[in-house]
């Protein structure tokens, strides 16, 4: 092979390793259906959490109320690292949040949202370079992420489909 055409076969072979890369199964996760249980991890899903929400006042002026019905499911790794899936009643996950001494994989669990989250992550770091806890806010999703080497935190939704009285707040 000639020196001219070995980047040329260095770069079809990369290419080739990036599109292998993309046909890996995706995971759904933030806005799609729970993410498979890896083989490395245990899952446990908690009784469906009702979540009682009080309404404005009515035309006789009593207040009404809501029950928001929605599961959390729980998977531990072996890392340690927890992730909890927050479901709604219609078997979409609308938050997500997890803790642990490593990092999940985000792009898993965030799907199609991890280029919007990527994005104004760069954002910020090129406003503000240096490390420092991660703060994603518009109006279609929530990231915050935070931690240190063997402790990691975070929380995300899509503030859309939270269920009615849930708030982000109850994503922990």
């Amino acid at each position: 092979m000639s020196n001219r055409s070995l980047p040329a076969a260095v770069s079809a072979a990369l290419v080739l390793c990036a599109l292998a890369g993309l046909a890996q199964p995706a995971y759904a996760a933030l806005g799609g259906t729970p993410m498979p249980t890896p083989a490395d991890a245990t899952t446990t899903t908690l009784a469906p959490i009702a979540h009682a929400a009080s309404s404005a006042q009515g035309a006789s002026g009593g207040a009404t109320a809501a029950a928001a019905a929605y599961t959390v499911r729980s998977t531990t790794y072996s890392s340690g690292t927890q992730v909890r899936e927050y479901v709604g009643a219609d078997g979409t996950v609308f938050g997500i949040a997890w803790n642990g001494p490593r990092m999940p994989d985000l792009q898993a669990l965030l799907g199609s949202y991890f280029p919007q989250y990527a994005s104004e992550v760069k954002a910020e770091r090129a406003a503000l370079p240096g490390r420092r806890p991660v703060a994603v806010e518009q109006a279609n999703l929530v990231v915050r992420s935070g931690g240190h080497m063997g402790s990691f935190f975070g929380q995300a939704w899509l503030p859309s489909a939270l269920p009615t009285g849930v708030s982000g707040a109850d994503i922990k």
